[in-house]
């Protein structure tokens, strides 16, 4: 008897470490729904009762939650805390907007590198697909909609850089900065030669990736975080100018 629960035991853990490495790598996301036991069963090749093992040693982690109507869905604990942290610092000493795109320019320069270098046939269809919808948000000048599906681009190849923490931190960092992407498009499109040189950069970047050209795919990552950063320090003078202009009235 204990040979068996030892061995019950055993096959559970291994289960647990595969739902890990999806969640870590991304395939499941934070808020998404598990399948059921009975279809992840049949996936992995285990028993039920071992399903439901695994996902209450999960759970216990806080990994997974269990919701009303008995879904169990990822939780966003990796994120969570930095989202939260940061979000208050951001709110309280805007000056760190800066630091924040810096890091994106390291960050989203490398995650491309290795994209160009790391990507499957899968993530090329990924990239693709996530390319084609940016352009065709561009396309119908929805503004709304290229914001959705720039970010949705820029995670794709943080996905395909096959790097876990790239592609956490990714998520992470364009969430805390959201608004700070939806002020800068929203800037960038009302000015369109701008707006132009944005869609270009982006083709550029899943250009380079597509080619397995690692350093243009590095490069044309990073000229895109620069452009973005001049833009934003530009709108950010326009508005401190026009508040100097509203002071002087009163």
């Amino acid at each position: 008897m204990s040979k068996i629960i030892q061995s019950d035991v055993r096959i559970s853990d291994r289960v647990v470490k595969i739902l890990e490495v999806q969640i870590l790598e991304g395939s499941l996301k934070p808020g998404e729904a598990l399948p059921s036991e009975r279809d992840l069963a049949i996936e992995i090749g285990v028993s039920r009762p071992t399903i439901r093992e695994a996902i209450r040693t999960l759970v216990s982690r806080g990994m997974l939650t269990t919701r009303h109507g008995g879904r169990t869905v990822v939780t966003d604990k990796l994120d969570a805390t930095f989202i939260d942290s940061w979000q208050e610092m951001l709110f309280n000493h805007p000056n760190i907007q800066h630091d924040l795109l810096e890091f994106r320019h390291i960050l989203e320069g490398q995650a491309a590198f290795l994209a160009a270098q790391r990507a499957t046939e899968i993530d090329l269809v990924r990239l693709d697909l996530a390319y084609r919808k940016l352009e065709e948000a561009y396309a119908k000048d929805d503004l709304k909609e290229c914001i959705n599906t720039d970010v949705a681009f820029h995670q794709v190849i943080a996905e395909a850089s096959h790097n876990v923490l790239i592609g956490h931190l990714s998520a992470s960092l364009l969430r805390l900065i959201n608004g700070h992407v939806t002020k800068n498009l929203d800037f960038l499109h009302a000015r369109p030669s701008q707006w132009q040189v944005l869609e270009k950069q982006h083709h550029a970047i899943w250009q380079a990736i597509r080619n397995h050209d690692p350093e243009a795919a590095s490069l044309a990552a990073t000229s895109h975080i620069e452009f973005v950063i001049e833009n934003m320090k530009a709108d950010s003078e326009i508005n401190e100018r026009m508040q100097s202009a509203m002071r002087r009235l009163s």
